[in-house]
């Protein structure tokens, strides 16, 4: 079992930056596999960046690429998403996902436990 509860989000300006956090509670972490979603008004949800906890791999939706990083910290029991450059295309409600696995995973239905999101606003 995982629980997942996600902070850090909040209004900022374009071309701003902003750091999300996801506590992660579980038995182990060692093979846990971690992403990022968000879902903007009207659309669907959207895969943004995946990390495995047993080596660090990352992957990233190419929208984000080069902008966001996804990290963890497993004395924390925490995943973290460093967004820079943000546009006003990036706002959306983020949620933070888990499975267990030793790879990365970009597909919803590969995610099993789900955070209550948190709402990311960048204004023009």
């Amino acid at each position: 079992q995982v629980q997942l509860v996600e902070s850090g989000g909040g209004l900022v300006q374009a071309g701003g930056s902003l750091s999300l956090s996801c506590a992660v509670s579980t038995r182990t972490s060692s093979n846990l596999v971690t992403g990022w979603f968000r879902q903007a008004p009207g659309k669907e949800r959207e895969f943004v960046a995946s990390i495995t906890w047993s080596s660090g791999r990352t992957t990233y939706a190419d929208s984000v690429k080069g902008r966001f990083t996804i990290s963890r910290d497993f004395v924390k029991n925490t995943v973290y998403l460093q967004m820079n450059s943000l546009k006003p295309e990036d706002t959306a409600v983020y949620f933070c996902a888990a499975n267990f696995g030793f790879q990365v995973y970009t597909e919803i239905r590969q995610y099993v436990y789900w955070g209550q999101g948190t709402q990311v606003t960048v204004s023009s």
